[in-house]
């Protein structure tokens, strides 16, 4: 039996592609162009276009058309972190440490292994965490801004984990969030897993659109707003207190939850009051010691209201039991004794000398960034190839990731996100420069 005859048009395009006859940044046929061309209907080019996105192949850009993706990057990067090889810099991720921190770690084990709780440490933990770790994160979270009973903090096995026990507990398949056009990418992997309804707002550095916001809240059910009101990430924006006591007010009015994710907020000295200490009755609080500690001592923490931590509670037994009580332990006496403090305020001061870096190998370029975060912002020409340049990028050496990851519009700008935490500031400098001399030969030429 013959293949239908807009399978056979995938199958030839797809060869052309992957063969190479169509190359990576070629802008192939409109809709209408394409149905001319072969002889068959314009909803049936559509569907071959469609087949072509969703195997990797081709990606649809609103008002300028539909482009050949470079194969060289592979599916999903910038959100699965795959190992780059040894010689690669590894500007797609950020993993920040400090020299003396593999120290701090071996005194804390030893200080631990002379204790006389070792025995409990081997036994099951209370869901929520045991109440001594739920009061020192408490205690910790006011000296960020968060005044909060210990009884409404959740001990998680990191801010992902406790991103997703939030949807688990509080959202269920087909709820509509509203999140920033631009938006963290694990947020985006929950939403898929969980088939909830992204709608995206418009964001700039200073936040979501919060007009645009209303609107959606008018027009559609939104049951949740996610959000970064400090230090968002990709674009670094710190949102303003009077813009979140609106968005607080946007989402009272039309009984939506606010997910607030905090999980670079330590980078911002003196920022405006958390949405969580605003509205403690609507909010869930996420963030995490991965990025100011370590990213391997999994240990994050989510503040809730009240009536949400049984049901939060509930999710985290059915996916982790228990955050490791060893390393809820080491955290909570590095949180006692000093030392989340003290490594928080090296890896503010060593992120403004990264972004310092990048503003003099960056120069001339259309950066966006926050002058203490471990990322920057990198706009496009529209008539660019962000994955063109990843590309000639890796070839070099260097790993980058696209806007694609960040985006829930249908339109994915052409941009690049550098995460300047993974590697030594001289290779940094030098990554940089390499990364400039390429975006000006390949997109502002």
């Amino acid at each position: 039996m013959a293949a239908p005859r807009y399978k056979t048009l995938v199958d030839a395009l797809a060869s052309d592609i992957r063969s190479g006859r169509l190359a990576a940044g070629a802008r192939l046929p409109t809709h209408r162009g394409l149905a001319a061309r072969e002889g068959i209907a314009v909803v049936t080019a559509t569907r071959v276009y469609a087949e072509l996105e969703a195997m990797g192949l081709v990606s649809r850009e609103q008002g300028r058309g539909t482009f050949v993706r470079d194969l060289a990057v592979p599916a999903g990067h910038g959100i699965d972190q795959a190992a780059v090889a040894p010689d690669t810099v590894d500007l797609s991720f950020n993993y920040p440490s400090l020299p003396g921190q593999a120290g701090l770690l071996r005194q804390a084990l030893r200080e631990l292994a002379g204790s006389g709780d070792l025995d409990s440490l081997l036994r099951y933990q209370p869901h929520p965490g045991r109440p001594q770790d739920r009061a020192a994160i408490a205690r910790h979270l006011r000296r960020r801004g968060l005044t909060t009973d210990a009884e409404r903090v959740l001990v998680v096995n990191g801010a992902q984990h406790g991103l997703a026990v939030t949807v688990m507990a509080m959202l269920a398949a087909g709820d509509v969030v509203a999140v920033d056009a631009l938006t963290y990418p694990g947020f985006k992997v929950l939403a898929h897993a969980f088939h909830l309804d992204l709608e995206p707002v418009p964001v700039t550095a200073g936040g979501p659109d919060l007009d645009a916001l209303e609107r959606l809240c008018a027009t559609r059910p939104v049951r949740a707003i996610y959000t970064m009101p400090t230090l968002h990430n990709p674009l670094g924006g710190v949102m303003s207190a009077a813009d979140r006591t609106r968005l607080v007010a946007v989402a009272r009015r039309h009984g939506a939850l606010i997910v607030e994710d905090a999980s670079y907020a330590y980078l911002v000295e003196d920022p405006p009051p958390p949405l969580a200490a605003t509205a403690p009755d609507l909010t869930v609080h996420v963030s995490g010691l991965s990025k100011s500690v370590a990213t391997g001592l999994r240990v994050g923490f989510v503040v809730a209201p009240p009536s949400a931590v049984p049901s939060l509670e509930r999710a985290i037994r059915a996916t982790t039991w228990n955050t490791p009580a060893l390393t809820t332990a080491i955290v909570c006496r590095w949180l006692e004794d000093g030392t989340v403090d003290a490594l928080e305020a090296r890896k503010r001061a060593d992120a403004r000398s990264r972004q310092g870096i990048a503003r003099e190998e960056l120069a001339g370029l259309p950066f966006l960034a926050h002058p203490a975060s471990y990322f920057t912002w990198l706009p496009l020409p529209e008539d660019a190839r962000a994955d063109r340049l990843t590309a000639t990028l890796a070839r070099r050496g260097i790993s980058v990731s696209t806007a694609e990851p960040f985006t829930t519009t249908h339109h994915t700008p052409q941009a690049l996100r550098l995460a300047l935490g993974s590697t030594d500031p001289e290779s940094l400098r030098s990554t940089l420069r390499t990364v400039r001399e390429v975006a000006i030969e390949d997109a502002f030429a």
